[in-house]
């Protein structure tokens, strides 16, 4: 079976909105069928995701997203500020959302909504937690709720999470640990 150029050239590019956390662009692409069409892209500086396990339990913070007007319970995580390495990024935001820090292992990185999005999450398991807290965002409000990570393996395979990063993050790990 002869595989195919499925690639798209990018012909013009136009910013739709620029903001502090994401830019939206719309692009005009000719397609390998010689075809133009449009793409709308939304452009992220990436994130990183923790799974963090202190004494068999798992670290989740409960926080309210208002993008779907809920109160969601997951891992910890955060963007990416601009040329942080994502290994950085996931040591500060353990320590902001939890408190904690410990030993970074890198597990996993994903791409989010590839349909119409970059962004990407550097999955990170951490062990050997210690108190060492920073402080919160100041726009951050966060309950640290902790689990036994039987359990949240279970909920993770059970569909009890709604967030995808925790879901995938919990299972990811689950394979990794054996």
């Amino acid at each position: 079976m002869e595989i195919q150029n499925q690639t798209e050239e990018r012909l013009k590019n136009e910013v739709i909105f620029n903001g502090r956390m994401l830019r939206i662009e719309r692009d005009t692409v000719r397609l390998p069928n010689g075809l133009e069409t449009s793409r709308e892209v939304v452009r992220h500086p990436g994130a990183v995701a923790i799974i963090a396990l202190k004494d068999q339990q798992l670290l989740l913070v409960r926080q309210y997203r208002y993008a779907i007007a809920q109160t969601t319970l997951e891992i910890p995580a955060g963007k990416l500020d601009p040329q942080e390495l994502p290994l950085d990024c996931a040591v500060r935001e353990l320590r902001e959302e939890t408190g904690y820090r410990g030993t970074m292992e890198p597990i996993s990185t994903f791409f989010t909504t590839p349909g119409f999005s970059d962004e990407v999450i550097y999955l990170f398991l951490a062990r050997d937690l210690v108190w060492d807290p920073l402080s919160p965002d100041d726009d951050e409000f966060i309950e640290v709720e902790r689990i036994p990570w039987d359990e949240a393996v279970q909920r993770a395979q059970q569909s009890e999470f709604n967030d995808a990063k925790t879901i995938l993050g919990i299972l990811l790990v689950k394979g990794h640990l054996g």
